[in-house]
C-alpha cells in the first residue's frame, strides 16, 4: 500500500506488522484476498470501498465504514481517488462487534475519532486507546446498513447472478433469468429469499447500487449513471438510491467535492 500519513504497528499474534493509518489510493486499486490476526476497520473519508468475502461484497461510500473480524479473508477495491484509513481492533475489543463482516453508517461524532485516529500522531501514552474506544463503542449501537450483497451457493441461482453481475442494467425479469439458467421463476425467486434472504428485486437493486457509487465517484452524472446501470428514467434511480444509501445522488457527488476527491 502506498505510504501512509501517519502510521503504527499494532501488537498481534504473530510477528507480522499490522499497518495502521491513512493513505491516499488511486481509482482501481486493489489489494488482493488476505486476513488478519486482529479485527480492522476501515473507512473511506473520500472515495468508494468494496469488501468482498465469501459471504458478499460490502461496498462503503464516504457516510459507511467496513468491519472485518479477525481471520477472516477478504479483499478490497478502491472507486476514484480514495483516502482511506486503516484502524486495527484489538482481539479483546473485537466481542464488542458483530462476528461477521459489515457495513456501518458513520456518525459525524464517529468519523471525526476515526480522522483523529489515523491523521495525528499518539501525543499522550493512552490517547489512540482512548479514541479507539469511543469508536468501538459508536460502532456497537450502530445499525448494519444494508449495502452488503450477499453470494449464493446454489449452481442455478449463482448462474443467474453471474449473467446480473456482467451486465447490471441487464432488464431481464425473473422468469426470464430462469430460461436462461433451467431453472423456473419459482425456483429462482424461492432461493433468493432463502440463500440470500431478499428478493429478486432488492438484490437486483444493492447491485445497480453498487455499480452507480462507483460511476459517480467517476464523475458521471446522475442521469447517465442511471441509464448505465438499468433504471428507465433519472427520477426512480434518486429514489431507490435515498432509499439504500441515505441521501441523493447528487448530493453523494457534492460530499465528494467537499472531502477532497
Amino acid at each position: 500500500m502506498p505510504a501512509t500519513r501517519q502510521s503504527s504497528t499494532a501488537p498481534a499474534e504473530s510477528d507480522e506488522p499490522i499497518l495502521q493509518g491513512g493513505a491516499w489510493l488511486p481509482n482501481g486499486f486493489r489489494l488482493d484476498p488476505h486476513s488478519h490476526v486482529q479485527g480492522q476497520l476501515v473507512y473511506a473519508a473520500a472515495g468508494v470501498l468494496a469488501t468482498a468475502t465469501e459471504r458478499g461484497t460490502w461496498v462503503a461510500p464516504a457516510n459507511r465504514i467496513t468491519w472485518t473480524p479477525p481471520r477472516f479473508a477478504h479483499s478490497h477495491r478502491f472507486y476514484g481517488r480514495t483516502d482511506v484509513r486503516l484502524v486495527v481492533v484489538p482481539l479483546d475489543l473485537c466481542g464488542e462487534l458483530v462476528d461477521h463482516p459489515s457495513v456501518f453508517t458513520v456518525s459525524p461524532l464517529l468519523r471525526e475519532a476515526l480522522l483523529a485516529l489515523t491523521d495525528e500522531p499518539e501525543r499522550r501514552p493512552g490517547a489512540h486507546r482512548r479514541l479507539l474506544a469511543v469508536i468501538v463503542d459508536e460502532l456497537a449501537d450502530a445499525a448494519e446498513s444494508s449495502l452488503h450483497l450477499p453470494e449464493p451457493v446454489d449452481d442455478r441461482l449463482r448462474a443467474a447472478t453471474d449473467l446480473l453481475h456482467e451486465d447490471p442494467a441487464r432488464p431481464a425479469t425473473l422468469a426470464e433469468l430462469g430460461r436462461a439458467v433451467g431453472a423456473s421463476e419459482r425456483t429462482l425467486s424461492r432461493l433468493f429469499h432463502t440463500e440470500l434472504s431478499m428478493s429478486f428485486h432488492r438484490w437486483r437493486t444493492t447491485l445497480r447500487i453498487h455499480h452507480a457509487l462507483g460511476h459517480l465517484t467517476d464523475g458521471m452524472s446522475v442521469t447517465e449513471t442511471a441509464v448505465a446501470c438499468g433504471w428507465s428514467n433519472p427520477s426512480s434511480f434518486i429514489d431507490a438510491f435515498t432509499e439504500v444509501v441515505g441521501q441523493t445522488p447528487g448530493r453523494y457527488q457534492a460530499g465528494l467535492r467537499v472531502h477532497g476527491r
